[in-house]
């Protein structure tokens, strides 16, 4: 089985990075894909949306050789999580001396098996842990709010993608950009959506995923939205963006 590993990558914090992980991997996991969520940020919200708040095992002692990727590994409601932590940060401290401070995460990553899909919800900076994810990955998925900053920070991002693209991994392209956080009454968003149809050579998902409580509540419950309530507009958004997912090369 070939797995096809995912970054999910923003600059700017607070837009739908890790909703997009959790919820995208979950509407994967639903349409019969094995799915492995890796939370790369320090933050570790990812972990704690789903649930996961005191892991035995975390990235981190990955990282630092005390544990093996595969038994850090948990499943949640059909999906499995390598848990991130705090610590991420003293990880990145001691990579910048490692001799393959970019290619660590790849090599951890080569130890697991079974999976059609890897998503790694990255870190809300140009870090050295980003470096890693964008080493490792075949692709790039980026979440994108209708705001004026944002464009300005797709930018740094499409040239950061070229720059790990030249030095590190041939093989990483764009998947797509996902319209997160869709308010279609805000004129701005409809103007934001046609500048980059215009300006923008990368694919455009056309499934928007809109503005929607239900996404906000499911955290608090541990759960995707999906498994919190599949009749939202949440999980309606990410279940379609799931299928287009999966049909574009």
């Amino acid at each position: 089985m070939a797995t096809t590993i995912v970054s999910v990558i923003n600059q700017k914090g607070g837009t739908g990075k890790t909703t997009t992980t959790i919820n995208l991997g979950s509407a994967l996991q639903k349409l019969g894909k094995r799915v492995l969520l890796i939370d790369l940020d320090p933050q570790a919200n990812l972990s704690y949306s789903l649930g996961i708040t005191e892991p035995a095992c975390t990235l981190a002692d990955v990282f630092g050789g005390q544990q093996k990727l595969e038994t850090c590994i948990q499943e949640r409601n059909g999906l499995y999580v390598a848990p991130g932590s705090n610590e991420l940060v003293d990880v990145e401290i001691s990579l910048v001396t490692h001799e393959s401070r970019e290619r660590f995460l790849q090599q951890l990553l080569g130890e697991v098996e079974g999976f059609d899909y890897i998503l790694i919800d990255c870190p809300p900076s140009l870090s050295l842990l980003t470096v890693n994810a964008l080493a490792a990955s075949d692709e790039v998925l980026i979440p994108l709010q209708m705001e004026v900053l944002t464009l300005q920070g797709l930018g740094q991002i499409l040239n950061t993608v070229q720059q790990i693209k030249n030095a590190l991994n041939p093989k990483l392209k764009v998947k797509g950009i996902v319209v997160v956080m869709y308010d279609k009454r805000r004129k701005l968003s409809t103007e934001i959506e046609d500048y980059l149809k215009e300006n923008v050579d990368e694919y455009i998902f056309q499934q928007r995923i809109r503005l929607n409580v239900k996404l906000a509540e499911a955290p608090s419950f541990g759960q995707s939205v999906i498994d919190y309530d599949a009749s939202s507009y949440g999980a309606k958004d990410y279940l379609g963006l799931a299928r287009e997912f999966v049909s574009v090369s």
